[in-house]
């Protein structure tokens, strides 16, 4: 498909559903109806099997429109889960949960992380048995986003614990409020409950909920943590948005009239954090371009890495130029009600608090700089001495 008929279509959706005057779940709907949604998906799973240069384009089109963004209702479903439908999941699922994911009708979690496994979710111990066309699902996740919105969650579950860990586990779609299913929120240093802990008692999941084969939800897992990289680092922002568009805000409102060493030194370290965000946004563009549908490459690491850190040092950056007023935080805090706009740290002393779990949550930075160390400058990997054992006699704590 040509760009002028890529072009014709974002036009024809935004002449037919004017976005100022069309409620969002039908204009979402309607983008989804004309392969607008992702459209390096395949055909009828909301794409045109195009490439990801073509879906930026498309969303810098309908970002200039001041349409609705799918990714902001539903952003573990947008960036996490729907991929990992795409490339794991049966017609009938992809039939079923696609459209509602992207309009957000219906809102997704991922519950991968436990208390026991973190880094290592391989080490899992929720446990999924086979009864007749049911799996009954028991155990415990934490640190879940959004689970006390969410409608369905993406669990991997321990369905043989004779094969190795990486080996006996198997992904599910679980409904979020089925029998059996507790949510607790956590709250956090911001004073919302963006996490929770989520209990599985007994919860009873159709096998036709099964997300790939039996025993293959690592696979079904690296698929979503490789895309959870990517949503998390490798959006391509507007040049000067975001937390270093804060700072030159600041910097102008506050600083630039200013002749004293302080102010010299703080231009300079302005200037270091505006080069390294527009590296890293370029970086991502190029990455965008060259990515496919499926599971991305390890440059979705070195996105988030870069993401992690510069989040945290621009942050910090902007908390200085505040000067004094950058210690007061919110006459509502400590708790507030938990709620989904937790990502949106407009604030930049929420930003600052918040951006402290950038280098821990979809992998630490730790991990981050394994699989680039591996996958990308081949260095040996670390010691995995429960590789070849049985999960049931890996040592646990």
């Amino acid at each position: 498909m040509e760009n002028s008929e890529l072009d014709e279509r974002v036009d024809e959706l935004l002449a037919a559903f004017p976005p100022q005057e069309t409620d969002v779940v039908t204009f979402l709907g309607a983008q989804f109806d004309r392969g607008l949604a992702w459209v390096h998906f395949p055909v009828g799973a909301g794409g045109l099997a195009l490439s990801p240069a073509e879906q930026v384009r498309v969303l810098t089109r309908l970002s200039a429109a001041s349409a609705p963004s799918a990714m902001m209702r539903n952003v573990i479903g947008y960036g996490m889960v729907a991929p990992t439908l795409v490339v794991h999941g049966t017609p009938a699922q992809q039939a079923r949960y696609l459209r509602p994911l992207f309009t957000g009708e219906e809102v997704w979690c991922q519950l991968f992380s436990e208390p026991g496994a973190g880094s290592d979710v391989a080490a899992l111990a929720t446990r999924a048995e086979r009864d007749g066309d049911v799996w009954r699902i028991s155990g415990q996740k934490v640190w879940t986003t959004l689970a006390h919105v969410s409608a369905y969650g993406l669990l991997i579950a321990r369905t043989d614990p004779d094969l190795p860990k990486h080996r006996g586990i198997t992904a599910f779609i679980v409904d979020m409020h089925a029998p059996g299913v507790e949510v607790r929120p956590l709250y956090q240093i911001t004073g919302e409950a963006e996490f929770n802990e989520c209990f599985f008692a007994d919860v009873a999941v159709p096998d036709a909920q099964r997300l790939g084969d039996e025993g293959q939800g690592w696979a079904v897992s690296i698929t979503t943590l490789m895309n959870e990289r990517v949503s998390i680092g490798g959006g391509v922002p507007a040049r000067d948005s975001g937390l270093i568009g804060e700072a030159l805000r600041l910097w102008r409102a506050q600083w630039q009239d200013r002749r004293d060493e302080h102010a010299r030194s703080t231009r300079d370290r302005l200037v270091a954090s505006w080069v390294r965000n527009e590296v890293a946004r370029l970086t991502n563009w190029r990455a965008a371009d060259l990515r496919r549908a499926g599971t991305p490459g390890p440059e979705g690491s070195a996105a988030k890495l870069i993401f992690a850190e510069e989040n945290q040092r621009t942050s910090a950056l902007c908390v200085d130029l505040l000067g004094a007023d950058g210690m007061l935080y919110g006459s509502d805090y400590p708790l507030v009600r938990p709620s989904a706009s937790a990502f949106n740290a407009t604030d930049p002393r929420k930003a600052f608090l918040r951006m402290r779990a950038n280098s821990i949550e979809g992998g630490t930075s730790e991990v981050m700089r394994n699989i680039i160390g591996e996958r990308v400058l081949g260095l040996p990997g670390e010691p995995r001495l429960d590789k070849d054992i049985a999960w049931r006699d890996v040592p646990r704590s």
